[in-house]
């Protein structure tokens, strides 16, 4: 292909992107296919002659959207937002064009001099502690990580790596597999499913303790923990605290934990992947009270930030920790250019590294801290349009107060209520929520964060929901709706219970 063609064929994708995103929200936010449906469709062979990039575009509308979630769509509801931009994208071919793998300065010294620059800038914006940023007063600074499950193993490891040089500083007679297998961590009960994963790659396990009444993990529960812990002669090293947890956007209580971790030298990684943007905005830093214990601190600008995906921030508070875990040298990856920049493969678990740095800088300039700010109230403003939804129909209840920009709620009653409505939602395709549970009831997880979200998605949603329990409501036998209303005007009682007492049990199996 040469540079005309290049061109045609990149105006033609950029006009299809165009197109797509202004169309999105006529398209099923879910697919309409099986597993396996695109074996069925393309050959088994890769084409041994040149095709025209016509039809490869062709094939994109054919073969590949068909397949696609839409996770940029103003109807998708499920798990967090995906970050999305054109100053983003455009910043990601400029990437992709020139190409460098930043594993060392030498190897692009704009690729690590920018993410510096643009990692301090975000810090400053999120309030962050002095301790975060690159600077001559300190050994702190930020790096530009795939994902948030990325950074918890590298806080595991770090934490891992530090905590054995110190007991072995203390105690020279254990060796190092006798401290690594008495090492332990903790999270709470509510935190995301990579906590759990980073530890079993790390080879730590992690305590997930319980959370209050608003899954919230507090001082006095990690406290008792740890002292357990140390009795059983196990070895506390890391605490994995969220801001901003994934069932129900809960905020770990850090002015609590903070203090534990710094009396019994654990190490403090603060998972913020999605609320964490929110900070940006001034009246919400109060949520993070207490970050200036933390050793760690991570959000993913490509969540709520326009910035698409991968695009971590992973601050540490002392960076020589990271390069005394992760340096490994070889005499190729030497060079003479020493001095106050970071060489990032020894942050990092892969060597290589994108130009990501870009998308942040492109999209800091071009809309400007005010428009990020602007956009993220925006969000949280529909939220609480569509949790005045929820709070205006009796047949609904919320499970936990909004957070930010989800809504968590529940048809009242049995879960089996609750689950027939996310089944029919699913089904339906033109609406993608997701279940979680809360003190033991299933719930549905509603989050507002596209970026072309408008009111009138909000209203859509709320109308598909509500028809589809309409639906619900209406398969019962009467004497069960009339039940099923009582309890809806009492806001008290079980409904199971009901159901039960009247042994309808066998008529009301379309929503078992």
């Amino acid at each position: 292909m040469d540079s005309k063609e290049f061109l045609d064929f990149g105006k033609a994708m950029i006009d299809f992107v165009a197109n797509y995103t202004d169309n999105i929200r006529d398209r099923n936010v879910l697919a309409d296919v099986e597993p396996g449906y695109l074996f069925k469709l393309l050959p088994e062979e890769a084409p041994q002659k040149p095709e025209d990039w016509q039809q490869v575009l062709i094939d994109v509308e054919r073969y590949i959207l068909p397949g696609v979630t839409h996770w940029n769509s103003p109807h998708f509801h499920a798990f967090y937002p995906t970050g999305n931009s054109y100053p983003s994208i455009v910043a990601d071919i400029l990437s992709a064009a020139i190409g460098s793998i930043g594993l060392s300065w030498i190897a692009s010294p704009a690729c690590t001099e920018l993410e510096v620059i643009t990692l301090n800038w975000m810090a400053k914006l999120l309030g962050l502690p002095k301790h975060f940023l690159h600077s001559n007063e300190g050994f702190g600074g930020g790096v530009i990580q795939g994902s948030a499950s990325e950074t918890t193993l590298i806080a595991l490891l770090t934490a891992k790596e530090q905590t054995t040089r110190r007991m072995k500083h203390l105690h020279p007679d254990l060796d190092e597999a006798t401290i690594k297998n008495k090492l332990v961590a903790y999270g709470s009960d509510q935190s995301n499913s990579s906590i759990e994963k980073g530890g079993i790659l790390a080879s730590i396990p992690v305590r997930l303790l319980p959370t209050d009444d608003k899954c919230v993990l507090r001082g006095e529960t990690l406290l008792k923990a740890v002292k357990e812990d140390l009795e059983k002669g196990l070895i506390p090293c890391c605490v994995i605290s969220t801001l901003g947890t994934t069932g129900t956007c809960a905020f770990d209580k850090l002015d609590e934990l903070g203090p534990i971790c710094k009396e019994y030298n654990m190490w403090l990684h603060v998972d913020a992947a999605y609320a964490g943007a929110a900070f940006i905005c001034p009246e919400y830093r109060y949520l993070m009270s207490g970050v200036e214990y933390s050793d760690s601190f991570v959000v993913n600008a490509h969540k709520w930030m326009l910035v698409n995906f991968d695009c971590s921030l992973f601050w540490v508070k002392d960076s020589r920790k990271l390069i005394e875990t992760f340096n490994v040298e070889r005499i190729y990856l030497e060079h003479n250019k020493k001095g106050p920049v970071p060489d990032y493969r020894h942050w990092q678990i892969s060597l290589g590294r994108r130009f990501r740095s870009l998308k942040i800088w492109f999209v800091l300039r071009i809309y400007g801290s005010e428009g990020i700010e602007q956009y993220i109230r925006n969000m949280i403003q529909m939220a609480e349009m569509f949790e005045n939804y929820v709070k205006s129909d009796d047949r609904f209840e919320l499970a936990t107060e909004r957070s930010m920009s989800l809504v968590c709620f529940r048809l009242r009653g049995d879960d089996r209520l609750t689950k027939e409505l996310i089944d029919r939602l699913t089904e339906r395709r033109k609406l993608y929520v997701i279940a979680a549970t809360h003190r033991g009831r299933l719930i549905v997880r509603f989050v507002v964060g596209s970026r072309i979200s408008r009111e009138e998605d909000i209203t859509f949603a709320w109308k598909e929901i509500t028809s589809q329990a309409t639906e619900i409501l209406q398969s019962l036998t009467p004497a069960v709706e009339r039940e099923v209303h009582e309890s809806f005007k009492n806001s008290a009682g079980d409904i199971v219970s009901r159901i039960q007492s009247l042994n309808i049990e066998s008529k009301t199996q379309k929503i078992s």
